[in-house]
């Protein structure tokens, strides 16, 4: 794992860039600029300062040599941003000749502390002290005290250490604080994106679940009118009946289901009631009238009692057990069985044994089941299914129902 720069975790991203050596190097902004022009005048002017202090007691060449120096200290204040650490140790050496490099050194260890670990800053800290106390006895300033001077030293080196850290602390918090509001964010979005899938499989499910029964019917009912279109005009009528009444069936099922994609507040018209465990009856009915063999065995007391969820969901096992039972085992007898008491749940069995002719081709995946499995699973049950010893099939389902 590739070790990261803290410098870089210190500057906003847009002011790093990459240079040929792959090393990241910060890009001076006008904020930068005008930042390094000012340090650099305070250097300047606090090397001045100590030149005009010492013109009294020391000789030309003496203050000659102070002035270049210390402007070449000044000047080497431009890299402190690309090494602020060997340039710190430079001007501390130097400073212990050069009294007017004073403020270079401030300037760079002030850097050291923006930009490096306290480690780094609390041993160029101490060579900056070291280098001020040599510097008081080999350029002494006869007009001061020598320790009035060594402790005025210390004081501006805690200072500038501290603000330096300071500012860091301060970056680091705000860096901080934009990386927790982007992935604030970035998991904002994932949670939007996973709720969006997860309602439109809810969508896909139980469009499935509705619609796979009235299209079966009309697959059925439109396979027997193309292989009989000899059949007598009273099988022909109850046909097409049959078609028109599941066509017009399938097209208030999907404007319901089409209805939860609504914004609050629109029209809801065309809505029906949500099918539950009472609704049941009217879907064996319903099944029957269009020729299948279904024997109804439920043993629930009060139907309306059973909560709308489980009592929806119940419903759809059912209906996409009929379903599969008259695409796959035509003119089989078909056993709907419901059992179930507050506090034990309910159990929902679809039965059918095998199949005793041909069996239309009628398309469809099998992902009813997949689904039905899944809605059981949701709804805090579980949905087994698998043929039978007689060579059947049965769908077996078990769901909650508080007491």
């Amino acid at each position: 794992m590739t070790r990261t720069d803290p410098q870089r975790l210190l500057l906003p991203s847009h002011l790093v860039e990459s240079g040929g050596d792959g090393k990241g190097r910060t890009r001076r902004t006008v904020r930068d600029w005008i930042v390094d022009a000012t340090l650099f005048l305070l250097a300047a002017l606090v090397g001045l300062v100590d030149v005009d202090n010492g013109a009294a007691y020391n000789s030309d060449p003496a203050i000659l040599f102070d002035l270049l120096a210390g402007g070449a200290a000044c000047c080497a204040l431009w890299l402190r941003r690309r090494w602020p650490v060997g340039l710190s140790v430079a001007l501390s050496l130097l400073s212990v000749v050069v009294p007017a490099a004073g403020g270079a050194v401030l300037v760079s260890l002030f850097s050291v502390a923006v930009r490096r670990p306290f480690r780094e800053v609390a041993w160029l800290g101490a060579l900056a002290a070291a280098a001020s106390t040599v510097q008081a006895f080999v350029r002494p300033d006869p007009t001061v005290n020598t320790g009035l001077l060594i402790g005025f030293g210390f004081v501006l080196i805690l200072l500038v250490t501290a603000w330096g850290m300071l500012v860091r602390s301060r970056r680091q918090l705000v860096e901080a604080l934009r990386e927790r509001a982007r992935r604030a964010e970035s998991e904002a979005e994932l949670r939007a994106a996973q709720a969006q899938r997860l309602a439109r499989e809810a969508i896909a499910r139980e469009m499935h679940d509705v619609l796979a029964h009235r299209l079966t019917l009309l697959s059925v009912h439109a396979g027997a009118l193309e292989f009989r279109p000899d059949a007598p005009p009273e099988q022909i009528a109850r046909a097409a009946g049959v078609i028109r009444d599941s066509a017009h069936d399938a097209l208030q099922d999907l404007r319901e289901i089409i209805g939860v994609l609504r914004a609050p507040g629109e029209d809801g018209e065309g809505d029906r009631p949500r099918p539950t465990l009472a609704t049941l009856d009217a879907l064996v009915a319903e099944s029957r009238a269009v020729g299948a063999d279904v024997v109804l065995d439920t043993a629930v007391d009060d139907p309306a009692a059973v909560p709308a969820a489980t009592g929806r969901t119940v419903y759809r096992i059912a209906q996409e057990a009929l379903t599969n039972a008259r695409k796959h085992a035509p003119g089989a007898t078909v056993t709907l069985t419901v059992r179930g008491r507050p506090g034990d749940g309910l159990t929902v069995e679809v039965r059918n044994p095998a199949p005793t002719g041909p069996i239309p081709h009628v398309p469809g995946s099998g992902q009813g089941l997949i689904g039905l499995t899944e809605r059981a699973a949701l709804a805090g049950g579980r949905l087994d299914h698998g043929p039978t010893d007689d060579g059947g099939f049965a769908v077996r389902a078990w769901l909650p129902w508080p007491a």
